[in-house]
């Protein structure tokens, strides 16, 4: 089957489930930004979603298309080494015009990959996964409000989350973008407005995420008061 077998296959899968995993990091953006005004709105939402069949069943794809993401993430990469051979060595002077997003698309993979194990550990392990097998956690697993406080109350994983978000704004800078180009939007004029577009949206993505962080680590956030 040529989307597993083929180099522009493996680039079609990586584009549709980044693409994909975007948008889902588009809601959990937008329930981050419910839970920096009302704690009981962020929490009504948390229960909604538990440990709930649909949830589950969400979560399950959703993890399957990180691991897909990621897998062939190094696929592409291990394929692209092997293709330049001894030649990548011979390279002292890194090209002007290339992206450094672009040549360190596999270092920012890994600490992407880290801080989403930082984060299912902060907040699914506590909530849905404590839900699942009954287990005894600090707070109720619906409560993600109170999740959320105790997280953003220790210092070193404020830290960790601002360079996990750093690593993030990085990578998907260049990712939508290539995304698109490898679905078809080619064409200078077409393709420099989603490179604009992508690179607007995955900012103020980033940002939101950044000011929910930072606005709990500093006890300012309009929910807190």
């Amino acid at each position: 089957m040529w989307l597993i077998n083929s180099s522009i296959g493996r680039k079609v899968i990586m584009s549709v489930t980044g693409i994909a995993l975007i948008l889902f990091m588009t809601f959990h953006c937008c329930m981050n930004l419910v839970a920096l005004f009302s704690g009981e709105a962020y929490n009504m939402i948390c229960e909604l979603l538990g440990a709930n069949w649909y949830a589950v069943v969400a979560t399950i794809g959703l993890g399957a298309l990180a691991v897909c993401h990621i897998v062939y993430a190094f696929i592409l990469t291990a394929q692209n080494r092997r293709a330049r051979g001894d030649n990548r060595y011979a390279v002292t002077e890194k090209p002007a015009k290339v992206e450094w997003a672009s040549q360190n698309m596999l270092v920012l993979g890994i600490i992407i990959l880290l801080g989403i194990a930082l984060h299912l550990f902060n907040f699914w392990y506590n909530m849905m996964f404590a839900e699942l097998v009954g287990m005894t956690v600090a707070h109720h697993p619906a409560d993600g409000f109170a999740f959320i406080q105790d997280t953003f109350a220790n210092p070193i994983y404020v830290v960790l989350y601002v360079i996990w978000i750093c690593a993030l704004w990085f990578h998907l800078s260049h990712g939508f973008w290539s995304a698109m180009q490898t679905v078809g939007v080619n064409g200078k004029v077409w393709f420099n407005r989603w490179k604009a577009i992508g690179l607007v949206y995955v900012t103020l993505l980033m940002l939101c995420f950044l000011i929910v962080v930072l606005a709990f680590a500093f006890g300012c956030a309009p929910s807190l008061a």
